[in-house]
């Protein structure tokens, strides 16, 4: 049986700060219903429809004029609905990053390429996605792409075992939802440690994303604070932020999108560094004007 899904929420409110023009949501998904695209049967959970236009209502409550949308696992190698939102969203204002493994042809691969698609994710934590196997077969391509790696991991299991592979790629590598790492395990959890000092080393990026799924302390997620100015402190420039919506795999909590952004405040309260991480380093990783 699959987990079951709640839908967002239907009322996100505003953030307490003035969003800067530009502003970049770096991390969503977009959903179709199955009967229009369907699912993977190795799928971990399922999703409720969550489309592009709900979406878009959403940046217009909260200010955002930018987006990264993420091909959702539950669609395995498939990018469609992905590319077919990124479209509609305006190809100048959004891109995509795709799941693709290592028997992709060029040409998918420039297609993606042409339809805004900057990076492929490689899933270590759910079902549906591509794993870590695909990324030393699939490295040399994206690089010639200019294509970035982005990975759902969880930092405490399995980033000491990836951490080679992470060193050696040749790439940009984005880490989700803070490496996705339950906040009662502390700050100097080893792992924790480790996917700083790739931080600091220029090797890793860090979407401040998904504090709701490390967190014990809803709705406010206090507890996540340290870890994200952790991040912040380890390389401002190498920050991102994402709303993760629609929040996915949330069987009984849904936060709301407000709150998400006011927890950007308490990470990053200074208005140069909200300028860097919502506007100038998505700008930057993504390929924005």
């Amino acid at each position: 049986m699959k987990l079951p899904c709640i839908p967002p929420d239907p009322n996100p409110r505003p953030p307490r700060f003035a969003m800067p023009a530009g502003a970049t949501d770096s991390h969503a998904h977009v959903i179709d219903p199955p009967s229009r695209q369907p699912y993977v049967d190795e799928r971990f959970f399922d999703p409720p429809p969550a489309p592009l236009e709900a979406y878009q209502a959403l940046h217009k409550v909260l200010g955002i004029e930018r987006a990264v949308l993420v091909t959702l696992s539950v669609y395995g190698t498939d990018n469609t609905v992905a590319l077919d939102a990124i479209a509609g969203y305006g190809k100048d204002r959004a891109r995509g990053i795709a799941v693709v493994d290592e028997t992709v042809s060029d040409d998918e691969l420039a297609r993606l390429n042409d339809g805004g698609f900057r990076g492929a994710r490689f899933n270590i934590v759910m079902g549906g996605g591509v794993g870590l196997h695909a990324v030393e077969l699939l490295a040399p391509r994206l690089r010639e792409l200019g294509w970035h790696i982005q990975l759902f991991l969880d930092v405490h299991k399995n980033l000491e075992e990836i951490e080679p592979v992470i060193r050696t790629c040749g790439m940009p590598v984005v880490v989700d939802h803070m490496g996705f790492m339950q906040t009662t395990e502390g700050i100097d959890n080893p792992g924790f440690q480790r996917f700083l000092n790739l931080v600091r080393d220029g090797i890793c990026w860090a979407k401040l994303s998904g504090n709701y799924r490390i967190s014990s302390e809803r709705p406010y997620y206090r507890d996540a604070i340290p870890f994200a100015r952790a991040l912040i402190e380890a390389a401002p420039d190498h920050m991102v932020w994402g709303t993760d919506w629609p929040h996915v795999t949330q069987a009984d909590y849904m936060p709301n999108d407000g709150d998400l952004l006011d927890a950007l405040d308490d990470y990053a309260p200074e208005p140069e560094l909200k300028q860097a991480i919502l506007v100038d380093n998505p700008a930057r990783l993504y390929g924005f004007a």
